[in-house]
């Protein structure tokens, strides 16, 4: 199973037909040779593998990012648990 984390397009390079996307505050380049829908600056995509394979909304991407910041703190939270009754 991959999970896949919505990217946020920062910028497009025509020539070698990548992009550069921040996800979750790390941004990586992605080629755009799979995806079959036309994307610009501020779009979502979700990557797999360096590949733009989808284009989403920005309400579903806002949301999920929403849901695995939770995620995140969450683990957090228990890790810091963890390491007091350790």
């Amino acid at each position: 199973m991959c999970l896949s984390i919505p990217s946020k397009i920062k910028s497009i390079d025509k020539d070698t037909n990548s992009c550069v996307v921040d996800t979750m505050g790390v941004e990586r380049t992605a080629c755009l040779d799979l995806i079959d829908q036309e994307v610009k600056v501020g779009d979502y995509v979700l990557i797999h593998i360096g590949f733009a394979m989808n284009k989403i909304d920005e309400v579903d991407a806002l949301e999920s990012l929403k849901v695995y910041q939770e995620i995140i703190e969450k683990l957090e939270e228990k890790e810091k648990q963890e390491a007091l009754n350790g």
